[in-house]
């Protein structure tokens, strides 16, 4: 997993959900996403599911049973996209 492609997913996130008052600066690599970390809810999951499909061509079923493991943090996320990429 490249630090390029972390930086990559921070402003994916700041400007596909208009996170305002956020810069890249203060999403942590290991943060969790949602809940106590980065704040996201169920909503924001499905709108990063399209970001990433139209980004990089990967498929974020809501019926995936890793899908907690894969929206755990930055860092797990970009491991899945790496693994799974089309584009």
């Amino acid at each position: 997993m490249s630090e390029e492609l972390i930086v990559e997913l921070k402003t994916l996130f700041i400007e596909g959900l208009h996170l305002e008052d956020v810069s890249a600066e203060d999403i942590a690599a290991d943060e969790s996403l949602f809940g106590e970390g980065l704040g996201l809810d169920s909503i924001d999951a499905l709108e990063i599911a399209v970001l990433l499909d139209r980004q990089y061509g990967v498929k974020i079923t809501s019926e995936d049973d890793r899908n907690q493991a894969i929206f755990a943090s930055l860092n797990s996320l970009a491991e899945f996209i790496t693994e799974n990429r089309t584009k």
